[in-house]
C-alpha cells in the first residue's frame, strides 16, 4: 500500500473544475480519489516495460474486476 503522499499541483480551466467537481460529488468521491485512479490507471496502461509495486498491480486487478 502506498505510505507516503506528495503535493502536485496543476492549472485547469475553472469551468472544467467546476463540473469535474460536481460529477464528483454526485458520485459520492472526491476530486482527489478520482485523480488518483486515473493516475494509477494511466501509469499502469503506459508503464511499459517498468517493473511495478504488487501493490499497484492488486490496484489495477481490483479496477478491472469492477468494471466487469
Amino acid at each position: 500500500m502506498e505510505k507516503r503522499t506528495a503535493r502536485m499541483t496543476f492549472l485547469i480551466d475553472p469551468i472544467k473544475k467546476q463540473i469535474f467537481e460536481e460529477i464528483c460529488a454526485e458520485q459520492d468521491l472526491t476530486s482527489s480519489q478520482v485523480i488518483r485512479k486515473l493516475i494509477r490507471q494511466y501509469i499502469i496502461e503506459h508503464a511499459g516495460s517498468r517493473e511495478l509495486p504488487e501493490w499497484l498491480n492488486g490496484s489495477a486487478a481490483k479496477a478491472e474486476e469492477g468494471a466487469s
